[in-house]
């Protein structure tokens, strides 16, 4: 790596489908790809093959490919790699094996340190972008009182998710996401009223993070989280 190179985040990114030679459509506010969102330097690598639908339904065939792009961060002086999906979870322990960087794919990593920051009674809403494929091995709790203290929903059928499992996928209003979480969001509080805080999966979700928070007044906790405290640890 060369000394000229600055310390970044380096961030494994989904297939976009864009053409050879076509500008990348700008990040918007808040998204982890937007260079603003940060105080510290972020690049990125596209995985090979890590379509949407692919990645959040899984197929471990994208391994090696994750590890590649991995490999190719750390060279352009990456010091710690994330993902643009919180479904990349699947191949955390590849990636963390095949690099000598910390790496950390998903939000949901936190899952199991949040449990712990709260009262025994209370529970944690997992909110994802697929709920039907965020299956109990990728939660890492293993203790079945603990398990009983999270709660999953998801906007699986709405704007957001439609757009996604194109190919290629199609923007979406930040309002449209908006709107789905805060209806998931609130159908899992009225189901659980002993939720005491959202950890957001889907990495498109910190667009609207502030807006929830301020409608919820909850502590919410997404991938933008554990990037800020994963770099602040190295930096």
């Amino acid at each position: 790596m060369s000394s000229q190179t600055p310390r970044s985040l380096g961030i494994l990114n989904l297939e976009r489908g864009l053409q050879p030679g076509a500008p990348p459509r700008k990040p918007k506010p808040g998204s982890m790809l937007n260079p603003a969102t940060f105080d510290f330097p972020i690049i990125s690598e596209t995985v090979a093959g890590a379509w949407a639908d692919v990645v959040i339904r899984g197929d471990p065939t994208l391994e090696s490919a994750c590890i590649a792009a991995a490999r190719r961060l750390v060279e352009r002086g990456a010091v710690a790699i994330s993902a643009n999906c919180g479904f990349f979870i699947r191949h955390q322990a590849a990636v963390a094996a095949s690099v000598n960087v910390p790496v950390a794919t998903s939000s949901l990593l936190l899952l199991p340190m949040l449990l712990r920051q709260l009262p025994r009674p209370a529970k944690i809403a997992v909110v994802a972008a697929d709920s039907t494929c965020l299956v109990e091995d990728l939660l890492g709790v293993d203790d079945p009182t603990d398990r009983a203290r999270v709660v999953i929903g998801g906007i699986e059928g709405g704007k957001l998710w439609r757009n996604e499992m194109m190919r290629p996928p199609l923007p979406t209003d930040v309002v449209d996401i908006e709107i789905d979480v805060a209806a998931c969001v609130a159908r899992l509080r009225a189901a659980h009223p002993k939720i005491a805080a959202i950890l957001f999966e889907c990495t498109a979700f910190p667009l609207v993070t502030p807006a929830i928070r301020n409608i919820i007044r909850l502590p919410i906790y997404d991938i933008t989280t554990l990037c800020r405290l994963t770099f602040a640890s190295i930096n």
